[in-house]
């Protein structure tokens, strides 16, 4: 079975090696930058229970419950930014070998 054809579209996309390196790069910065978003937010969380005057029950619910939240999302967080290590190791590679000719 080949590939679907769809007529009047050309699905070559012609890429330098340079151009490739530069947009691997860009994904792992924007997906950092996103990671960055993610963190500010749970420490708006934070702090948002932590300026609040009482300190009653409730509020003391309240904390424990953001805090075991926050504890998940760094968590996950950490996840990403080991897998981004690892592209990133993955580019840095790329960058250091010598270019292959790759004829398709």
């Amino acid at each position: 079975m080949g590939m679907p054809n769809v007529p009047d579209v050309d699905p070559k996309i012609t890429l330098t090696r340079n151009e490739v390196i530069n947009l691997l790069l860009s994904s792992v910065a924007l997906e950092e930058l996103g990671l960055a978003h993610i963190i500010n937010a749970e420490g708006e969380k934070i702090q948002a229970i932590l300026h609040d005057d009482k300190c009653d029950d409730d509020v003391l619910e309240s904390l424990l419950l953001i805090d075991k939240s926050v504890q998940t999302t760094l968590r996950d967080v950490i996840r990403k930014e080991i897998l981004l290590g690892f592209k990133l190791e993955d580019i840095l590679e790329l960058i250091n070998e010598e270019p292959k000719e790759i004829h398709v």
